[in-house]
């Protein structure tokens, strides 16, 4: 099989040679430092993701993330956080967001040419309805701002909704991706950070549009979103969101018991991060805490949130090759 074939074969439960190997997150870049110290070519930076893979032999993937605010995909947004108030803040910035992607979309046309021929997954991100008016408001203001100006968080998301249904458009002119991720960020180490009620008056009714377009191509929908996804889980599936990452341990996730409950949810990551320098043996347990998640299928281990400056170099070629030998079963 090859890398396409694979992933969508592991998300549709169904039978594969061996199970995808990922970093489905990039490296820190002060680990790359650290790595490049201990033996990591110096020309392969933190960003170059697609090549420090290759060099690392695991499975290619391009992930394309479209910024509310920076017409680049490696765009970070903490330029723009808190600066919202209020309406007349949100109309005074508003023809600052929501740049052109027209040459990023385009440098896709090679990145799809290698998904056809199954060399590498193709990944596109946009930023999500409780993501992007906390980027502009910061969480204090936006969590007041859901009683007291309700209306500013509607127009937010709706404009929103029409800059991600847009770039829907111009990538599937380029690329269908093999599976799609949305950042929201929407839940903390002891659950989600607003109310079902909240969220089926705020969130739920963008999703309801935003789906079908990926429905009608076949192209999953992962919701990114750090801390314990477990009460969040069936909201997203009741809308129809088939996928959740990174299901961090250090906050709790059990993704076997999510399997239990869910056996349908698709799932990305949940290593514990935090067990890789501490020896070969307690990433070995940790691996075997997965081992029946990995048999479920549905499912592919990887680092639950980027592997960290603590891990040196020999201790992260020990976790691959245990991950090498746990995914390798058909």
């Amino acid at each position: 099989m090859n890398h396409v074939e694979r992933f969508r074969a592991v998300m549709n439960f169904q039978a594969v040679d061996r199970l995808p190997r990922w970093e489905w997150a990039m490296w820190w870049d002060l680990t790359i430092d650290r790595w490049h110290r201990e033996g990591l070519p110096p020309s392969l930076r933190h960003h170059q993701v697609y090549d420090i893979a290759r060099w690392f032999d695991l499975d290619p993937y391009q992930q394309f993330w479209f910024s509310t605010t920076d017409p680049t995909i490696e765009a970070t947004q903490h330029h723009v956080e808190g600066i919202v108030a209020h309406m007349d803040d949100y109309r005074r910035v508003r023809p600052g967001l929501f740049p052109s992607h027209a040459p990023a979309i385009e440098g896709m046309a090679p990145w799809n040419e290698r998904q056809q021929r199954g060399d590498a997954v193709v990944w596109c991100t946009l930023e999500g309805f409780f993501w992007f008016p906390r980027t502009l408001m910061g969480f204090e203001k936006l969590m007041f701002a859901f009683s007291d100006q309700p209306e500013l968080l509607h127009a937010i998301n709706r404009d929103l909704l029409e800059f991600n249904l847009h770039l829907l458009d111009q990538i599937f002119h380029v690329c269908v991706p093999t599976f799609m991720t949305i950042a929201e960020d929407m839940s903390y180490n002891h659950g989600p950070m607003i109310s079902k009620r909240l969220f089926d008056a705020f969130i739920a009714p963008y999703y309801r549009a935003l789906l079908p377009r990926l429905r009608a191509r076949g192209i999953p929908l992962f919701m990114d979103t750090d801390g314990d996804v477990t009460l969040l889980v069936p909201w997203l599936l009741e809308l129809g969101i088939q996928g959740v990452l990174p299901l961090e341990r250090q906050a709790k996730v059990d993704g076997l018991k999510l399997r239990q409950r869910f056996p349908q949810l698709l799932m990305v990551g949940h290593f514990d991060k935090m067990t890789m320098n501490r020896g070969e043996t307690a990433m070995r347990a940790e691996f075997e805490r997965l081992a029946p998640l990995i048999r479920s299928g549905g499912f592919i281990p990887s680092v639950d949130h980027q592997t960290p400056p603590g891990v040196s170099l020999g201790q992260y070629r020990d976790y691959l090759r245990l991950l090498w030998e746990y995914t390798g079963v058909p």
